[in-house]
């Protein structure tokens, strides 16, 4: 037997443990297939209408519209043909398509620009409804609406609670939110 067997069925770790959740990185892998292929990716009995909703609940169906072969549009080796974005919505699309009761956004943000974090953003919304969640982020405008924050500081968890009383606590957390919120401000100012 090999050791990956042994590791996921000798720790009685199955199949069906691993199927309880799905991960939405900041590093997204694609296959050089289809959208369609990258989005169904484990699920091959998926139908038509699943992938439609998830790709409208990943907000990619204005995207995927433009292209003269729509889901059938190949998306390069690793997606080199699509942006962070787009390759980021086809991630989220999967994970919508896999309806997982947990899911783990690992810095599903953290390389798009302001309108795509935006798209992004209100596909994660909608995705993360009525599951937990386990947010991994630096970029604060991605965790405002969670019901509970960890701050770690060199691998140690040094505060947890709400927003309010992270910010009311006035450690880490909040030095680091007001330092964002001015970074924020500035770039509005200076016109970025």
């Amino acid at each position: 037997m090999s050791s990956d067997y042994n590791l996921l069925f000798k720790n009685k770790i199955g199949e069906s443990s691993l199927d309880i959740h799905r991960i939405v990185s900041q590093d997204i892998f694609l296959f050089d297939d289809t959208i369609r292929a990258n989005i169904a990716y484990g699920l091959p009995n998926a139908t038509e209408e699943d992938i439609a909703r998830a790709v409208k609940a990943a907000a990619l169906d204005e995207f995927v519209s433009t292209l003269p072969e729509g889901l059938d549009t190949r998306v390069g080796e690793g997606g080199s043909l699509l942006s962070g974005g787009q390759k980021q919505r086809v991630s989220i699309a999967r994970a919508v398509l896999k309806n997982a009761p947990i899911l783990i956004l690992d810095e599903a943000t953290s390389a798009l620009d302001s309108k795509n974090e935006a798209l992004v953003k209100e596909a994660l919304d909608r995705l993360t409804r009525g599951r937990t969640c386990i947010t991994v982020a630096h970029r604060f405008s991605t965790i405002e609406d969670v019901d509970r924050i960890v701050a770690m500081q060199k691998g140690e968890i040094v505060e947890e609670g709400t927003k309010a009383v992270l910010l009311e606590k006035n450690g880490l957390y909040a030095k680091l939110f007001r330092l964002q919120s001015q970074d924020r401000q500035t770039a509005q100012i200076e016109g970025v």
